[in-house]
């Protein structure tokens, strides 16, 4: 394999996700010089088929970045969502109880209008690199070593971000014994189906009923994404499109299961569910973000939203030292996400306990997770903290 001279930037990003763009774009727009670094292709990264709720402070952060004004004329604004509990329906007005809605539009587009971005500015970027390794990160000479098309790559840097997710490499690499995990495993998936018809309602609904868990949620006022509480031992093959279709109808309230249009699926997954933080976030000048530091529950609508305020103190603490001279932000980065960061868990755990049937519950538990409901529902205060959560604590 030929070797390659030793290329020179300012920061290196491991990962072309969501986050890896988005702070690339980030700090273009600040003039720091950023190289990014991806093990798959870009049609792999463009597929993806993720989250698509979000947050005030994540639309923010994009229309910053410059890649705003597609979101601005397709992606749709919710001022509200449905709790549908053993098929009574409840509307958390997320505008009159915070003043703020969210706003639906697909991780994919997002990831898209990224891309685009990122191709205009010519800033360099590796796809289909191989052997990715972080080396020297905890000196001051740090650099990723790589391969790519048939030559052997040394990228030297002042700085590293591992936005390459849970199973990336970056994470792997911190020494053993520096980084401690915590994590909460959760008795059952979630069965999604993503098919080009219209959704069942305006808004997204949160079902709970005797049969398990339902999300009736959309991308666009053509195409929706829905979900069903499964065990994880569910064989994909034992769901065809109308023995989902049926489970649905039944999970969801009569309004809904009424308004309900189904169609082939386009796409059919099921998606294990998590909980987990690594800590800390930073280990030299390796930094960790997204993905390759906590998962949650998808049930709250956090991930992608998480991973943005990362982006948001990180980008705030590279520019602090670039143009100040002040390590301060860059120091305080792994405190101030992580205090974000378990607040987000607690309320998408929160979300994930209160609205799934626990296989193993006891009797006691089930009458706390109706009455914890029944409170919910009752209370102006309650669902007022479930609106701010929701729409995003401030960054």
């Amino acid at each position: 394999m030929r070797t390659n001279k030793i290329l020179r930037t300012k920061v290196a990003i491991i990962g072309a996700g969501p986050s890896g763009l988005l702070l690339g774009q980030l700090l273009h727009k600040a003039g720091i010089d950023t190289v990014i670094i991806e093990r798959q292709s870009p049609d792999y990264v463009r597929a993806r088929i993720r989250a698509g709720v979000l947050e005030a402070g994540t639309v923010r952060l994009l229309r910053e970045a410059g890649v705003g004004a597609r979101m601005a004329r397709e992606g749709l604004s919710h001022k509200g969502f449905a709790l549908s509990l053993d098929g009574a329906r409840h509307r958390i007005d997320l505008e009159r109880l915070t003043g703020a809605p969210v706003m639906v539009y697909g991780q994919t587009e997002v990831t898209r209008d990224l891309m685009e971005a990122r191709e205009a500015s010519g800033a360099p970027g590796f796809y289909e690199a191989e052997n990715v390794t972080p080396l020297d990160f905890l000196g001051d000479t740090p650099k990723i070593a790589f391969s790519h098309k048939g030559a052997h790559h040394e990228i030297a840097c002042d700085y590293i971000i591992g936005c390459d997710g849970y199973h990336g490499i970056s994470r792997a690499s911190v020494p053993e014994g520096a980084l401690q995990t915590h994590e909460r495993v959760y008795p059952f998936g979630w069965l999604g189906v993503l098919a080009d018809v219209p959704p069942c309602d305006d808004e997204l609904i949160y079902a709970r009923s005797p049969r398990g868990f339902a999300l009736a949620s959309m991308r666009s006022k053509t195409r929706s994404r829905y979900y069903i509480q499964c065990p994880m031992t569910t064989d994909l093959k034992a769901w065809p499109d109308a023995a989902f279709w049926d489970e649905l109808r039944l999970r969801l309230d009569s309004e809904a299961a009424e308004r309900l249009v189904t169609g082939p699926a386009i796409e059919k997954s099921i998606a294990p569910l998590r909980s987990f933080v690594a800590e800390p976030l930073r280990f030299g000048r390796l930094f960790l973000v997204g993905d390759a530091a906590h998962i949650v529950p998808p049930t709250g609508a956090k991930g992608l939203n998480l991973a943005a305020s990362d982006v948001h103190y990180l980008t705030e603490g590279l520019i602090e030292q670039y143009r100040a001279g002040s390590p301060a932000g860059l120091e305080a980065y792994s405190q101030r996400a992580l205090a974000r960061i378990w607040k987000a868990e607690r309320f998408s755990w929160w979300m994930t306990t209160m609205l799934h049937d626990f296989p193993e519950a006891s009797s006691f538990e089930k009458n706390m997770q109706a009455a914890e409901l029944a409170y919910l529902v009752s209370s102006e205060a309650a669902m007022t903290a479930l609106a701010e959560n929701y729409i995003g604590l401030p960054f």
